[in-house]
């Protein structure tokens, strides 16, 4: 995955981030040398957040087939947590 320098987004501008995407689909940042951000096209980003939606949709089913669920009140399920933050 290709690198940009802070000091070359600040000196080139975005142009710098798309020149880089134009060639992989996701690019780091670094910061005095080490990698801090990742920059992505909004559509990579759009595929990601779905496959995580997927996911937690996957879990909570297999949750729910397992049992492993907590039918209550609204007000058993407040006291529960509070009961849980203590």
């Amino acid at each position: 995955m290709k690198s940009i320098a802070a000091n070359d987004l600040k000196v080139r501008g975005v142009s710098t981030i798309q020149d880089a995407l134009n060639e992989d689909s996701e690019v780091f940042i670094s910061v005095r040398g080490k990698e801090r951000y990742v920059v992505m096209d909004i559509e990579e980003y759009n595929r990601l957040r779905v496959c995580e939606l997927e996911a937690a949709l996957y879990e909570t089913r297999q949750q729910i087939a397992a049992g492993e669920f907590v039918e209550e009140s609204v007000d058993a399920h407040v006291a529960r947590l509070k009961a849980a933050g203590k």
